[in-house]
């Protein structure tokens, strides 16, 4: 009987190691979550999916596969009826009644640790690896990864600035929400060497305009898709309380692409880097 298997970061090469390996044929994959999909691909094991959920939108090609729907809200018979033999999810997958019903017919369902830090990156890449025989690709990504973020602390090293980032998600028919812990906003934001502006709860919520004069953020964060459905950046910026704001008034809004920024994936490294330096600008003018 195939399990569902649980990844802790300590114990991912070891639980790993334990996983069935595909000799025979390789593995008809369903991907639960934009970040193990784009790992997937990056390893070179694309042939190996049947399905993916609807966040996975990177790279283009996943757009044309299958898809088993949102991530948190999985239909059971949408997933089955693509007859995978292993479904790779991350702990935010859900919701539990739907993987417990997978997990009934003895598919082997794995998942692994989003912690939204480099570490919970480089246990998903090396089990995605393992699972789809990609051993040396995952562990060659890994050390380019370790590397990058090796030299972006070392250039965070030469300040002692760190600046006070507000993250702004727009929810669909309602007010923005601004990330507070626990969240891949204040993962990135970290990496970055900024301060979540907001840490007085986990998760997403709606600020009153007291809290965001009080956020006293340096710099708006925000993604693509909110600058558009909120009409710009500048209508962003001038949202009361938000122009009285260091960020506000000096107009220093930063937008990403949101996988690429959230994702905490095989691009991380990237997006941290290039989130540094745009809260560091004089670390970008050093030789």
């Amino acid at each position: 009987m195939k399990r569902r298997t649980v990844l802790g970061l300590g114990a991912v090469a070891a639980a790993a190691t334990a996983l069935p390996v595909h000799a025979q044929r390789p593995p008809r994959i369903v991907s639960v979550g934009s970040a193990i999909t784009e790992i997937v691909y990056a390893l070179g094991a694309e042939n190996m999916l049947v399905g993916v959920d609807t966040t996975s939108l990177y790279p283009e090609a996943a757009r044309a596969l299958p898809q088993v729907g949102y991530m948190r809200a999985l239909s059971a018979e949408g997933v089955l009826s693509l007859k995978p033999t292993l479904i790779i999810a991350t702990t935010a997958a859900g919701p539990p009644g739907a993987l417990d019903q997978l997990k009934a017919t003895g598919i082997e369902i794995m998942v692994l640790p989003d912690h939204y830090d480099y570490d919970s990156v480089v246990a998903k890449i090396a089990a995605v690896g393992k699972v789809t025989g990609k051993v040396a690709e995952a562990d060659a990504m890994i050390a380019r990864g370790r590397d990058a973020m090796k030299s972006l602390a070392a250039t965070l090293a030469r300040t002692t600035r760190h600046p006070r980032v507000l993250f702004l998600l727009s929810m669909t028919g309602g007010a923005p929400q601004a990330a507070g812990r626990d969240t891949a906003a204040a993962g990135i934001i970290k990496l970055a060497g900024g301060v979540n502006a907001i840490d007085g709860y986990a998760g997403y919520r709606p600020l009153t305009p007291e809290s965001v004069l009080a956020s006293n953020a340096d710099y708006v964060l925000v993604t693509r898709q909110t600058v558009q459905a909120m009409g710009g950046r500048q209508a962003i910026l001038d949202q009361p309380s938000l122009n009285r704001t260091p960020a506000g008034k000096a107009g220093r809004l930063i937008e990403f692409d949101t996988l690429l920024l959230l994702g905490f994936g095989p691009r991380t490294p990237e997006a941290a880097t290039e989130l540094a330096m745009a809260l560091h600008p004089e670390l970008a003018r050093a030789p």
